[in-house]
């Protein structure tokens, strides 16, 4: 895990350590870079975090064969098996770490060597004979990769903030401003600067470095079409899960470093914690967060877990002061506005986890993959009430929405919808056009996993969930708060054989009746009793509507006043304002807009001077 940074434009030295030193904290065991050339000008640049194969002789920019260069972030969780395969091929290798492995599979495969890799990474390959950059992304997004091409030149990043600095060509765009109020977040593959991209994923690209040509494509995808599907029984789909799982703790276990897991108590993180307990030779240690507030300690179910699998565990107290500190450094860290809360606690999380290990193991992705999040019991519902006609439905939804209760509201917005896919649509993003002006909240290309007939409506919306909850926030959310602390969190979960195997599974292996991830929880009884986990499922929030109307008034009264709500683009100040007053006197919950609008005021603040928005 660290941090890579490339770029044909020639930067002096002082900038290519400046860009580099902008995120040490992904890999502050080693920074290098390296200036080639061989007909063209290019620099490669990279912070490394020490996993596998701690020896210096493994640190990049690395060379291969003498003409393949390569900056890497990630892991090759299969390395070793790709290695006895191209060893055998005839390849020669001087180190025991996965980033010569990918060197030697680029030879070997040519650019369809990403087929072969099962893994999380974002890598570039300087491939001197062909005057060439073959870089790529994994297949579900965990690793990032931003990139600067004006037609000629080109740069990437691991973060947006080392091709930001020196770079006078860059404007804000507007655009992305809209759809971060709408989505919380800046959807691939554009970013908060109009000259900017991120890489999506799953795709891989070549640069020419002779033309400046850019050519991206898609090298995996999901089976959104439906067409593999799984034949056993039951039984047998838990049994191979259980295989396939054990398989893909294993080798997210392997490091030359000390490995923990992330431990909530939930279904998905207890059942990692389990496995690996099952497949360590030592005993695991297992990390989760605790907050003071009622209703926001979720620590008890934890600990309880982590009783029965006897494991080490550390409970990490949430102190206010520390949540103070880094919602001020936010922006640091994310480097485009970004609104999940639940950043604050994973970076509290990985900052105290950090102390203890160097890798840790988390649970993402089970609630998309296994139908697990309570929007999917609504949205059965929802898909009722809209064989309702619509004319009917266009007179009861304004009566709903001025009822007092919150739920009636949501039907409201249900009922207003075309369809259902409408419906997922609206609830999955801010589309009141009440207080701020954007209207082109659904032109995503994602739309294709949601509105089509290939398959029932609950396996349509995990699909979307997966391309672009998954993609977009939790694992944006995951790798920034992670890498703030040095710390290397891998999602087994995410082993894109997981994600295969799930989607081939009939719905009712998955979710029937209201008891969803049905599968995942059966193979977890078979570790962890069953009456541990018989409650609400909870969410990882901050107690952040408290704190907004206590400790934190003056902080956000201060940030967003009538006064500086001005400079904020799209938005209406006025009914803002009104909406902050109507949290501030409790008569409603408004803490998520005001969250969103904290974190993006607080980017303006720090990097919107000297740059025009348009």
């Amino acid at each position: 895990m660290c941090g890579i940074y490339g770029t044909t434009l020639q930067y002096n030295e002082q900038q290519v350590q400046d860009k580099l030193k902008r995120t040490a904290f992904r890999g502050p065991d080693k920074m290098g870079w390296q200036t080639y050339k061989n007909q063209n000008h290019v620099t490669l640049g990279h912070n490394r975090l020490s996993i596998i194969d701690l020896d210096p002789r493994s640190d990049q920019p690395f060379t291969y064969s003498d003409k393949i260069h390569i900056a890497f972030n990630g892991e090759i969780f299969n390395f070793q098996i790709l290695k006895d395969e191209l060893h055998q091929k005839g390849y020669t290798f001087r180190t025991t770490s996965d980033t010569e492995v990918i060197c030697a599979a680029y030879l070997e495969y040519g650019e369809d060597c990403v087929n072969h890799f099962n893994g999380m990474f974002a890598f570039v390959i300087y491939d001197e004979i062909k005057q060439c950059f073959f870089g790529a992304r994994d297949r579900l997004g965990q690793k990032p990769f931003y990139y600067y091409h004006n037609g000629k030149n080109f740069e990437f990043s691991s973060q947006l903030s080392s091709i930001q600095l020196h770079n006078n060509n860059l404007t804000i765009s507007k655009k992305a401003i809209g759809y971060y109020l709408t989505w919380g977040n800046v959807p691939d593959p554009m970013s908060i600067f109009n000259e900017i991209n991120k890489l999506k994923a799953g795709h891989s690209f070549n640069y020419d470095l002779n033309t400046g040509d850019l050519k991206i494509k898609q090298y995996w995808d999901i089976d959104y079409h439906g067409k593999n599907k799984y034949s056993g029984s039951f039984d047998d789909a838990k049994a191979d899960l259980d295989t396939l799982l054990k398989d893909a703790v294993k080798k997210r276990l392997f490091a030359d470093v000390p490995v923990g897991v992330f431990l909530s108590g939930g279904v998905d993180s207890s059942l990692v914690a389990a496995l690996a307990t099952e497949t360590s030779t030592s005993t695991v240690k297992t990390f989760s967060v605790k907050f003071n507030e009622k209703g926001f300690d979720e620590s008890v179910y934890a600990q309880q877990v982590a009783d029965h699998l006897k494991t080490e565990h550390q409970v990490i107290e949430c102190n206010y002061n520390e949540g103070i500190d880094l919602i001020e450094n936010f922006s640091h860290f994310y480097d485009e506005p970004f609104s999940d809360s639940s950043a604050i606690p994973s970076m509290l999380l990985s900052k105290h986890t950090k102390k203890k290990v160097t890798v840790a193991l988390s649970g993402d992705a089970g609630d998309e993959s296994f139908i697990g999040y309570h929007r999917y019991d609504w949205i059965t519902n929802g898909n009722k009430l809209l064989k309702v006609p619509y004319a009917l439905r266009k007179i009861a939804s304004p009566i709903l929405k001025m009822a007092p209760n919150h739920r009636l509201k949501i039907i409201s917005n249900v009922l207003k919808a075309k369809d259902i896919n409408d419906a997922y649509l609206m609830a999955m993003t801010s589309t009141d056009s009440s207080w701020f002006d954007f209207n082109d909240y659904d032109n995503v290309d994602e739309q294709k996993y949601l509105r089509h007939t290939n398959k029932e409506l609950l396996e349509r919306v995990s699909d979307f969930d997966l391309k672009t909850y998954l993609n977009w926030d939790i694992n944006t959310k995951v790798d920034r708060a992670s890498m703030a602390y040095s710390l290397e969190v891998r999602a087994p979960l995410l082993d894109y054989r997981v994600v295969e195997f799930a989607r081939s599974l009939p719905t009712d292996f998955k979710m029937q009746g209201s008891n969803k991830k049905r599968l995942l929880k059966e193979v977890l009884y078979d570790y962890v009793p069953e009456h541990i986990f018989d409650r609400p499922k909870a969410g990882f929030t901050m107690p952040f509507a408290n704190w907004f109307r206590e400790d934190l008034k003056d902080f956000v009264l201060s940030e967003l006043n009538e006064e500086s709500l001005k400079d904020i683009p799209l938005i209406n100040g006025k009914k803002v304002k009104v909406m902050i007053d109507e949290h501030m006197s409790g008569k409603r919950n408004r803490y998520p807009l005001i969250w969103n609008l904290l974190v993006l005021k607080q980017w303006l603040n720090k990097n919107g001077k000297g740059y025009s928005i348009v």
